[in-house]
């Protein structure tokens, strides 16, 4: 990744005309969005002309009663143990986490068998999406990413003055990565991959993505997003932060925002080659978006690996009772090794949230491949079992 002259005060001009939701957080501009979309009463989110898209959700007067499923959030909340760090840190709020975040940075050094100086430090994994964009696409150039997938760094990309070249998943739902790789040209500057794969909950397999990263890194930088690898069935054995360790042009993302609970303290971050995460730094603060009591709470949950490997195991029960709802009823779904399972609808997707809103359960729908589809994450199995009471009364 080249650096280039673009200082964080050239940023923050620029910020101002073309992306001024993205000081948001990631909760924040979808709801803003969903705001937008609801008062201009369009069908769907956003105002693109790609094929995918997001069906805009009914109006309603959210309660505590309403059972979500949209943010593909873990049910259980952070350790119980992480949450009592981030209470105790409060107290101390008076002061700079400089320390604690150099100590949690040596933590996830070891874990990832890399040096402090290859960690980029960020509020959630999707603020350094958005930083990678904004320092890679100010100059144009294109991003190479599956066709559907997690569209954070796109969007900002092209907000930037970027493109996005997409390639269709295979039908075993896996990442097409010989196509991804031919549609490289002179001006591919990031090939972008979410593994397990949003909004689709697949995985491509590890061995044909380690060969494709290490080679094609030699190209053109490569982005792992692996805010859902702990939920896979292999977990971390099938992380990419490997190739980093070996020096090759790899970013890999991972978030606390999952498996770990911890969605609204914003924590995040990422590895890759020290001088990737230097031009980086040019535009962002790093560490410094993220409070004390957050960082307390992530040190602390990286060693309560008990109460993790619980939350998976829930999780994943939930999720196959869910899939086997689906299967009895016909649906069609794509494989899931996530908190989060999509299948196709035989409705209009506006009219199927409206519907399913009613019945005060929220979830998300989508367009793409010409089908509509309903994202549902995976709650406890008590609001599981809600949510198939739904689906069966709709689809009756």
């Amino acid at each position: 990744m080249n650096s280039t002259n673009f200082s964080r005060r050239d940023w923050l001009k620029k910020s101002t005309l073309t992306l001024g939701a993205l000081t948001l957080i990631p909760t924040e501009i979808w709801s803003s969005n969903v705001l937008k979309a609801q008062k201009e009463n369009r069908t769907f989110l956003y105002n693109t002309s790609n094929y995918f898209n997001e069906f805009t959700p009914p109006v309603i007067k959210e309660n505590e009663s309403l059972v979500i499923l949209r943010a593909n959030e873990n049910p259980y909340g952070p350790p119980p143990k992480a949450a009592k760090a981030f209470q105790d840190e409060v107290f101390i709020g008076n002061r700079y986490s400089w320390k604690t975040l150099e100590d949690l940075m040596e933590t996830i050094a070891k874990n990832e068998g890399v040096k402090t100086d290859q960690i980029l430090m960020a509020p959630g994994s999707s603020d350094i999406l958005e930083k990678v964009a904004m320092v890679l696409f100010q100059k144009g150039g294109n991003v190479i990413s599956a066709d559907p997938s997690y569209m954070s760094l796109m969007i900002v990309a092209k907000a930037v003055g970027g493109q996005w070249k997409s390639y269709k998943l295979l039908k075993d739902s896996q990442h097409d990565l010989d196509a991804m790789e031919a549609g490289i040209d002179a001006d591919t500057k990031l090939v972008y991959i979410c593994n397990p794969n949003n909004p689709t909950g697949s995985i491509t397999d590890a061995k044909k993505l380690r060969d494709f990263c290490s080679r094609v890194s030699e190209k053109v930088p490569v982005f792992v997003d692996e805010a859902y690898i702990e939920l896979s069935k292999n977990g971390l054995k099938d992380s990419m932060n490997t190739l980093v360790a070996e020096g090759k042009n790899v970013i890999v993302a991972r978030t606390f925002s999952k498996i770990h609970g911890m969605a609204g303290l914003r924590i995040g971050y990422a590895i890759g080659k020290k001088e990737t995460l230097d031009s980086i730094n040019e535009i962002t603060r790093g560490g410094m978006g993220i409070t004390g009591p957050s960082i307390a709470a992530a040190s602390t949950s990286l060693a309560n690996t008990d109460f993790l490997d619980d939350c998976k195991a829930k999780i994943t029960a939930a999720r196959e009772y869910t899939i086997s709802f689906l299967k009895a009823q016909n649906f069609s779904y794509l494989p899931s090794e996530t908190n989060f399972v999509i299948f196709e609808i035989p409705m209009d997707g506006k009219e199927f949230l409206q519907k399913i809103y009613g019945k005060n359960v929220a979830v998300r729908s989508f367009q793409f491949w010409d089908k509509n589809w309903c994202r549902v994450s995976i709650g406890t199995m008590d609001e599981m079992k809600l949510f198939t009471k739904a689906i069966g009364e709709i689809f009756a």
